[in-house]
């Protein structure tokens, strides 16, 4: 993973009251999850319940121990450079490669190209030793605007109708290094 500052999550959770002109948006069924001001910004099931961590941010789709999946979120500030060389694709096979689980399947890297971000990402099926039950587990980084996320999501291998659609969200949602100067309205700072 590329070097950068840790960013630190002594965070202090705010609920707000938008705007009536605000700019935020999401889809249907979904609400917007934004960390470090717009350091990452992405979308979540409307439902899911926020559980902070001492290193990333997690959202659970239910209370544990009923709950079924589990996605995570953390990220880093990294010093102003070129990163359009950094070799995401290399850095995800060495996550992969150190996963402790036992792992039964792994998926082809996939790589998403926007104009300010670059993602790859990639799916572990594994066997749970607790439950004795094969469970897929996703894991992506992104790397854009001097900012590089780990995003993972775990669930059932039942539940990859259900949980598929949520991947592609996140995914599709996510936004890095827009920083956002008022988060009533979700307008941007200047650059």
């Amino acid at each position: 993973m590329a070097k950068g500052k840790k960013h630190n999550l002594n965070w202090i959770k705010q609920t707000l009251d938008l705007k009536p002109d605000h700019k935020w948006q999401s889809q249907p069924g979904y609400k917007i999850f934004v960390a470090g001001r717009g350091a990452v910004r992405l979308d979540v099931p409307a439902d899911w319940l926020f559980e902070p961590d001492e290193k990333s941010f997690k959202f659970l789709d239910g209370k544990p121990p009923d709950d079924d999946c589990r996605l995570e979120v953390s990220f880093n500030l990294l010093p102003p450079n070129d990163w359009s060389g950094f070799p995401l694709a290399n850095a995800l096979k060495k996550i992969v490669k150190k996963e402790s689980r036992n792992v039964v399947e792994t998926g082809e890297i996939i790589t998403i190209q926007r104009q300010t971000m670059r993602i790859v990402w990639t799916q572990i099926q594994f066997m749970d030793t607790q439950e004795n039950r094969p469970a897929y587990s996703r894991i992506a980084i992104g790397l854009g605007s001097n900012v590089q996320c780990l995003i993972t999501l775990d669930y059932w291998v039942d539940d990859a109708e259900r949980l598929t659609p949520v991947w592609d969200e996140v995914l599709r949602s996510l936004t890095l290094g827009l920083f956002i100067s008022d988060p009533t309205t979700g307008n941007a700072l200047p650059d």
